[in-house]
């Protein structure tokens, strides 16, 4: 995996995976490898519409509009069912995954922190999200994974709005604090993409077949064996 997914992909595992298999009502593997496929699809897609300076802009202005400020443990604690963890807006994701893991959820977001954000509205932006990151390609996306990794068009569509939130607020940790700039989420995710887009398996290759390498404007198992990716030669 390229670092950015390998990361995000690693603080997912434990009890933040049981809670995504149990949302999709599969198995904790089949869920694990749909999550190892779904990253490198958002974030090489993401790269794609980064890779120009305007797009860079456009992302990097969503992550500090709708992100950064936002109070992470309770957008996955809202995402996963976990409830609030009670981790203030600065808080780091591995703060937010920590709470996750079985940290103190009780408590309320402490004063000055921003309190709760209206969780309600930004789950309900996810697919405007979703709609804004593929475009077009969105239903591609949707039927690709679920072919892919055997979830189906519907649950993967369900995948992708669970993990799209987690990883615009993994993004904005990184990206929309401090001395961070658009050029270098241009970059990193530049880099993500082509990273990617190499190292093939099932995310490279589905992340090729969704940005429709044939130009034939489908999903199909051959897309995704030319770019590298099939079920049994999947790599990590």
């Amino acid at each position: 995996m390229a670092p950015l997914t390998d990361d995000l992909f690693s603080q997912l595992q434990g009890a933040p995976m049981q809670r995504i298999s149990q949302q999709l009502g599969v198995e904790p593997q089949q869920a694990s490898d749909a999550v190892g496929a779904a990253l490198p699809l958002l974030l090489g897609t993401l790269g794609r519409n980064a890779s120009k300076p305007e797009g860079a802009h456009s992302l990097f202005g969503a992550l500090n509009r709708d992100h950064a400020g936002t109070d992470l443990g309770s957008v996955l604690g809202a995402v996963l069912g976990g409830g609030q963890s009670g981790i203030s807006a600065g808080g780091g994701l591995g703060d937010l995954l920590g709470g996750l893991r079985g940290g103190d959820r009780s408590q309320p977001a402490p004063e000055g922190t921003g309190g709760t954000p209206r969780l309600d509205g930004r789950q309900a932006d996810v697919n405007g999200t979703l709609d804004h990151i593929f475009g077009e390609r969105k239903h591609r996306a949707e039927e690709g994974l679920g072919q892919a990794t055997g979830l189906g068009g519907d649950t993967a569509q369900n995948l992708l709005r669970i993990l799209t939130p987690i990883v615009m607020s993994f993004l904005a940790q990184r990206f929309a604090r401090g001395a961070a700039d658009p050029g270098k989420l241009q970059e990193a995710l530049g880099q993500e993409r082509e990273q990617i887009g190499q190292q093939g398996g099932l995310g490279g290759g589905l992340l090729n077949a969704v940005l429709d390498r044939d130009g034939d404007g489908k999903i199909d198992l051959n897309d995704l064996l030319r770019a590298g990716a099939g079920m049994l030669g999947r790599q990590r």
